[in-house]
């Protein structure tokens, strides 16, 4: 196989005409194979030089995409299964593990820190996430462990008066649970999340209660009338959040008025 014309490109590779066929090749592929001083290769050499420069490829592309963001091992090689096999993926995480760009501790910390710092989650939902990135639950453990509970129980409280003071439509049964339920599956304890409910204050629904029951009794009013419609009333009511004394008592001030 003839080497022919060689064309400058950018990232420190060449354009190379081997035969009919044009090869993109690193420096250090030339270097290593001499190929400047060498005018014809056989087939044999011209695999190990591709194989060889298909390695250096998917390291330099690794490099490029870490800079960008620190990576796990999983994301890697799901990064370069598409276009290169097996074992090029593995000798390239080995490399990028021995030269330091692959550090699990260091990877689990940083992710750790960011998910606390930038995004309103849980423990349970971090723990979920990393190990969705490859990490095992006994790799992760220790570390969320070691973070104070104040963090999430800060965490939570601002969530809990945010949903309390955006609330427009739920009495405060309703509300505790739809909190409860939303902070699980925002990935916070479910104790910690009980905890700051119990000691939070919720304010007065009677405004709401009034509004929902407009609302609801305009509606039912159309298919109910007289002790069922009254029935229908409550109902909905209660399913709203709002607990049977309280229904009760406005009704009965409904009534008196």
């Amino acid at each position: 196989m003839k080497i022919g014309k060689y064309t400058k490109l950018k990232d420190n590779r060449y354009s190379v005409k081997i035969d009919d066929i044009t090869v993109k090749l690193y420096d250090d592929v030339i270097v290593k194979y001499e190929l400047l001083r060498t005018k014809d290769i056989d087939e044999k050499l011209f695999k190990e030089i591709t194989e060889y420069n298909d390695k250096l490829e998917a390291y330099y592309k690794s490099l490029k995409y870490i800079t960008r963001k620190l990576r796990t091992e999983k994301e890697i090689y799901k990064y370069l299964e598409k276009d290169y096999d097996k074992k090029t993926i593995l000798e390239t995480i080995d490399k990028l593990k021995n030269m330091g760009y692959l550090n699990k501790e260091i990877y689990l910390k940083c992710y750790i820190t960011d998910q606390i710092n930038m995004h309103l989650v849980g423990p349970n939902k971090i723990k979920k996430d990393l190990v969705s990135l490859g990490y095992t639950e006994e790799e992760i453990e220790p570390l969320i462990e070691s973070i104070d509970n104040d963090i999430w129980f800060s965490k939570i409280e601002k969530l809990v008066t945010k949903k309390i003071n955006s609330n427009r439509n739920l009495g405060n049964n309703k509300l505790k649970e739809k909190i409860s339920y939303d902070l699980s599956n925002l990935g916070f304890y479910k104790w910690m999340i009980e905890e700051i409910i119990h000691n939070s204050e919720f304010k007065d629904s009677s405004n709401i209660l009034e509004k929902e029951y407009n609302k609801i009794f305009n509606k039912l009013s159309k298919k109910y009338d007289g002790s069922e419609l009254s029935y229908q009333v409550k109902i909905k009511l209660f399913q709203k959040g709002f607990n049977s004394s309280e229904i009760d008592e406005f009704l009965q001030n409904k009534k008196n008025f």
